[in-house]
């Protein structure tokens, strides 16, 4: 009795160490719905996760100091190009526009009356009235007005300019992401206020291995598997030029067409890249199987096998999930087994034990 103690034990320790946990039926399990594995006959290809961002955004900033009296768009707001979004104070604003205004008035009085002046000592030069001395100091007076007075036009252009960003505008037709101020608040420059972005173009970037950048940018292909499992082709692919130093990958740049349910930015999307038949990927196909044959206990993955009367829980290995199915690196071979409906399976294999434990 004792050896054949150990010798059930051995059996049990080594089927362990297989990966498989077999369940002994006595009656024969009844027609799971089933798949048998085989090599997926589509392109070979290789996803990467990536976040969606809109080609055209911009976050508006402050570009004055002030206090927020008017906010006019908000959040999911859709505002035309040119749309008034956020007004400022412009008590302080105002006053330095009156106050170049006046030293300009000052300044193009001194330079016409510099001219006038310039204009006489020139007339009494003609007939040797006054020295040449007088003359170069009269028209040395008359440049220093007239370029005061320049620079007195200067300075009404930018407090005009100071003026014109109390009135923060849309700077392209958008919709409204982010609302940041409230009326009443005191802005700086470099303040944000909102972010506004375009929904009609978007685009995602991935960080792609080194080693793959050479075949994506050969091939100029990329398919898009969007959160809600629509797949689209990218209508254009551009790998950078170089790699980052850290992580020695290359981003890679995914414009999307144009899409009736278009995602919004900061949802998250798969990007697809086929390879060639002659690329660094298996000839013969990828073993690819559905998401809902999956079994996952903690960080175990793995699936039930038949085997004859057995049906055997067996830990894989899994790689990218592409559409529903995901490829296995290790665990299952071409022509195994495998049942469709895992929760099925384990309901029959309870079953199983509660009869033979009654």
């Amino acid at each position: 009795m004792k050896r054949l103690s150990i010798a059930v034990a051995l059996s049990l320790g080594l089927l362990a160490c297989s990966g498989e946990m077999p369940v002994t039926q006595e009656a024969a399990p009844p027609k799971f719905a089933t798949l048998v594995v085989a090599a997926d006959q589509a392109a070979p290809s290789r996803g990467w996760d990536g976040v969606i961002e809109a080609v055209q955004q911009a976050d508006l900033t402050a570009q004055t100091s002030g206090r927020v009296t008017q906010v006019l768009a908000d959040v999911n707001s859709r505002v035309p190009a040119g749309a008034v979004l956020v007004r400022l104070s412009a008590v302080e604003q105002q006053a330095g526009t009156n106050t170049a205004r006046a030293q300009l008035r000052a300044a193009e009085a001194q330079a016409i009356e510099a001219e006038k002046n310039y204009q006489r000592f020139a007339a009494l030069g003609a007939g040797q009235y006054v020295a040449r001395a007088q003359i170069d100091n009269a028209r040395a007076s008359r440049d220093a007005a007239m370029a005061a007075r320049d620079a007195a036009r200067a300075q009404v252009t930018q407090a005009a300019q100071q003026t014109n960003y109390t009135i923060v505008r849309a700077p392209f037709s958008g919709v409204v992401a982010k609302r940041l101020v409230e009326p009443g608040e005191s802005v700086a420059p470099g303040q944000p206020l909102m972010t506004l972005y375009a929904p009609g173009a978007l685009r995602i970037e991935v960080m792609v291995p080194q080693s793959q950048a050479a075949m994506i940018k050969q091939s100029g292909q990329a398919n898009v598997q969007l959160a809600n499992g629509e797949v689209v082709a990218a209508t254009r692919v551009i790998v950078y030029p170089t790699a980052d130093v850290a992580t020695h990958s290359v981003t890679v740049r995914v414009e999307l067409p144009t899409i009736a349910m278009a995602p919004t930015p900061g949802e998250t999307a798969k990007v697809i890249f086929p390879f060639a038949a002659n690329d660094n990927v298996a000839m013969q196909g990828n073993i690819r199987i559905p998401n809902s044959a999956l079994v996952q206990r903690g960080e175990l993955t793995a699936v039930y096998v038949m085997s004859g009367n057995e049906v055997l829980l067996r830990q894989i290995r899994i790689g990218n999930e592409i559409e529903g199915n995901v490829d296995v690196l290790a665990g299952l071979q071409r022509g195994e087994k495998i049942v469709l409906d895992p929760t099925a399976a384990m309901q029959w294999i309870q079953k199983q034990r509660a009869t033979k434990a009654g």
